[in-house]
């Protein structure tokens, strides 16, 4: 009975049940619990003291870890279940992928929205309870509706269309088509979208990241080099204005040159946080022993979890945590290259481009080589709906390397 049902499985669906690649799971895995137990050290001082006037611990140590745990057993559970579907359903999911996402960028903007504590910065909402960042879901939505699009540029777009050389616009048009601005219309027009969301939130970090990650599934697609000059100097031009004409961004570069000319205001949180990392020196005070984590360094169960990673496993622990981050980079672009077809290597270069430059820019702000960006480390940061979304991402790549074995088709 078994090798009859098996028959009478499409080719598709045989592929679909082939095996997961292992060290690429091994080491989400890995990642994922040392993350949980780096929480559970960071957190429960300000648990315990209940020094989030947002949150109301009730004075429990282990209410950032219970929660954190609740939401990575839902995402391992996500990520499994991912796995097991054929990757090429998400191809016309990307659409309601990018469509929902932003409607929930927009949905920030109404009462549904959620600020962080006093400040004017709206970045979460509040749908059925759970609050989260729309940001986290748009990034996923790009990458999807990118790749799949992308996947069908060489071959399956049909014969150039042949515009009127009698017209004025029709020769323009063609130039435009031959040098390939035309191809690139949509995606500018989906990227200006969300970013403009993301502006007026304003979540600069959030649009950094979308940024990097449609720009690496656009240069993998096979885009010509010169509109990525161009789009890069567009882009710098473009943060640079954004820096100097927002207040908060100005004083982030300011900090981060001298963080002492406001050692008592913002420039404590990067002190904090090196004094944390000097203070770990080659194999750290010890798990649970951070001195930091005590009233002194600011988010060190979030964004800079890592000084406290540092304090308490000293360079050695970090090292090691670092080494981890880049196997499984590494394992990921390499599934990329042996992806069954342009799709899956457009989603898996997406999703991973998308954690290094994550991974790169949290360590980097802890240890005061960039200035301030709030962006979190993967599967190490609190924040459950990050990190149940971030596992179901590893799922999708799980679920391409099920087909690595196949031919490669187009």
């Amino acid at each position: 009975m078994r090798k009859k049902a098996k028959r009478d499985l499409t080719i598709e669906q045989q592929l679909a049940r082939g095996p997961i690649d292992l060290p690429f799971l091994a080491l989400v895995m890995l990642l994922t619990s040392i993350g949980l137990i780096m929480v559970l050290s960071a957190s429960y001082a300000s648990a315990m003291y209940n020094l989030d006037a947002s949150v109301n611990t009730e004075g429990d140590p282990l209410y950032y870890f219970k929660r954190q745990f609740g939401f990575a057993v839902l995402g391992v559970v996500a990520m499994f279940v991912i796995s097991k579907i054929d990757y090429q359903q998400f191809r016309w999911m990307s659409v309601f992928a990018l469509g929902g996402s932003i409607v929930l960028l927009a949905l920030v903007f109404t009462p549904l929205g959620r600020a962080a504590g006093d400040s004017d910065v709206r970045r979460w909402i509040n749908l059925f309870g759970i609050r989260f960042q729309p940001s986290e879901v748009a990034k996923v939505g790009v990458i999807l509706y990118f790749s799949a699009r992308l996947s069908k540029r060489s071959g399956q777009l049909g014969p150039p269309k042949k515009w009127s050389k009698r017209t004025l616009t029709g020769r323009i048009c063609a130039v435009l088509d031959r040098i390939g601005l035309l191809e690139l219309v949509p995606y500018g027009v989906i990227l200006v979208v969300v970013l403009f969301l993301l502006y007026k939130e304003p979540h600069m970090s959030g649009m950094i990241l979308i940024t990097v990650a449609a720009a690496s599934v656009l240069f993998a697609s096979g885009i010509k080099l010169y509109w990525f000059l161009g789009g890069g100097t567009l882009v710098a031009a473009a943060l640079a204005f954004l820096i100097t004409q927002t207040k908060y961004m100005t004083k982030r570069i300011t900090i981060w040159l001298d963080p002492f000319q406001d050692y008592r205001g913002d420039g404590f949180q990067p002190i904090q946080s090196m004094i944390a990392i000097g203070s770990g020196g080659l194999l750290g005070v010890g798990l649970g022993n951070s001195r930091q984590k005590y009233l002194f360094l600011p988010e060190e169960h979030n964004d800079c979890i890592f000084a406290i990673v540092c304090e308490e496993l000293g360079m050695v622990g970090a090292l090691v945590i670092i080494a981890l981050f880049v196997l499984l980079i590494i394992r990921g672009y390499w599934l990329a290259l042996h992806a069954r077809d342009r799709f899956g290597t457009l989603l898996i270069v997406g999703i991973i481009s998308l954690l290094a430059t994550q991974t790169f820019l949290n360590i980097g702000v802890a240890t005061n080589a960039i200035p301030t960006t709030g962006i979190s480390l993967p599967f190490f940061s609190y924040g459950g709906t990050a990190l149940a979304i971030q596992l179901a991402e590893m799922g999708m790549v799980l679920s391409v390397s099920r087909q690595i074995a196949a031919p490669k088709a187009e």
